[in-house]
């Protein structure tokens, strides 16, 4: 496997032949690559992971840190950013939402009423998913299922567009793990949302198995991510 360090420039070889592993998990798990979106997470590598994204098809890009994804989106070429799609899938601080506004398409971890209003507020319109707590990681940020419904009511009646749900698998068993997401899965079809994002590089096939529609993956198509450099200014 690769090991991407800092200023490492990301084959697109490389990830192609990583999209072609995934895609053949999913089908081994039951699902169909062709109904089941990757999102290809950049975060901790550079620019060239997402114009080598770009290159084999995964428009699809997931960043964690706003000050990160700016610097990266501003060394692409204008046609290369032209055809991502960038979700913001980080623990999302609502004082960073006015500096990635113009850059998300999709945000994915909305978790409370603050970031709602504070996305409502920026970028009116904007679509969202509300993340679930189905692991109990305080850490990982999510909504609890029973205060979700209000918060997608809410996110609507504010004009955001709720595309559906993500989570974060709990460090559990397989059986607990698949059972978390079908809970995912489950409150999606309650409440007619399209997507579930559930399902990371280790948890993949598990995801699948419940009824995944978009699963991020960074290590599984890039190879080892490289340690993060902290800056004194935060992110």
């Amino acid at each position: 496997m690769i090991r991407a360090q800092a200023g490492t420039v990301i084959d697109p070889d490389v990830v192609v032949r990583g999209a072609d592993r995934v895609r053949q998990r999913i089908v081994d798990a039951g699902g169909d690559p062709a109904r089941i979106g990757i999102v290809a997470v950049t975060k901790g590598f550079d620019a060239s992971a997402l114009e080598a994204a770009a290159t084999t098809g995964l428009t699809m890009i997931g960043e964690n840190y706003a000050q990160e994804l700016s610097a990266k989106l501003d060394q692409l070429h204008p046609e290369v950013r032209d055809r991502l799609d960038v979700h913001f899938i980080g623990r999302l601080q609502s004082n960073k939402i006015r500096q990635l506004a113009g850059l998300v398409d999709l945000w994915q971890s909305v978790d409370r009423m603050r970031l709602v209003r504070e996305i409502a507020r920026h970028t009116p319109g904007a679509a969202i998913l509300v993340q679930l707590d189905v692991s109990g990681a305080s850490t990982q940020g999510g909504c609890g299922l029973d205060d979700a419904p209000d918060l997608i009511e809410q996110a609507r009646d504010m004009g955001l567009e709720v595309r559906g749900c993500m989570a974060i698998g709990p460090q559990a068993s397989p059986g607990e793990i698949e059972t978390a997401f079908a809970e995912v899965v489950r409150f999606a079809d309650r409440h007619d949302l399209e997507h579930r994002c559930i399902g990371m590089s280790a948890d993949l096939e598990h995801a699948v198995r419940a009824g995944s529609t978009m699963v991020r993956l960074g290590t599984a198509l890039f190879g080892e991510r490289p340690p993060r450099i902290t800056s004194s200014r935060g992110d």
